[in-house]
């Protein structure tokens, strides 16, 4: 198991005013930062309503921008900080990709492809495994997505944290 650093909880703050301006812009409060040698190339969030568009996760749009910024579309030696446990989707991308590791913050229990449901980023059966880090900011991250739910529905189990 990784270890969180104090820079892992820097950068996922960083993910979490990406998150806290998703939930401002209507979006799922989804917030992800990509960073590499410990700068940041990318800071984006959900933005999937205002484009309309399945697949404007923040994980998605952080590796498209990460691997323009990088000039290769293999990001071996960039980190992902996202604020929630990323989909099937989202943690094929970043087998895909290469990533070097994934930080998340709070687990998603119906949709989560790292841990939760499905343990896409690690399986031995695909030909790249991203290291792992989760926990990081549990609580702040799984409350934006509560008080998300709780405003527009008036209700909070949309996610089981």
């Amino acid at each position: 198991m990784i270890e969180m650093t104090y820079s892992d909880e820097y950068f996922m703050r960083l993910a979490l005013k990406e998150a806290e301006t998703a939930f401002i812009e209507g979006e799922v409060p989804v917030g992800a930062v990509l960073v590499r040698e410990d700068t940041v190339i990318a800071a984006v969030h959900n933005v999937k309503e205002a484009l309309n568009d399945p697949t404007a996760h923040a994980e998605l749009i952080a590796l498209r921008q990460g691997a323009l910024a990088a000039g290769s579309w293999r990001l071996n030696d960039a980190t992902l900080y996202v604020t929630k446990e990323p989909c099937i989707m989202c943690a094929g991308a970043m087998v895909n990709a290469r990533l070097g590791k994934l930080v998340y913050g709070c687990k998603d229990g119906r949709y989560g492809a790292v841990a939760s449901r499905y343990q896409i980023a690690s399986d031995p059966v695909l030909n790249h495994q991203v290291k792992i880090i989760s926990g990081v900011l549990e609580y702040e991250c799984a409350d934006v997505l509560r008080r998300f739910f709780i405003k527009l529905r008036g209700e909070s189990d949309e996610f089981s944290f």
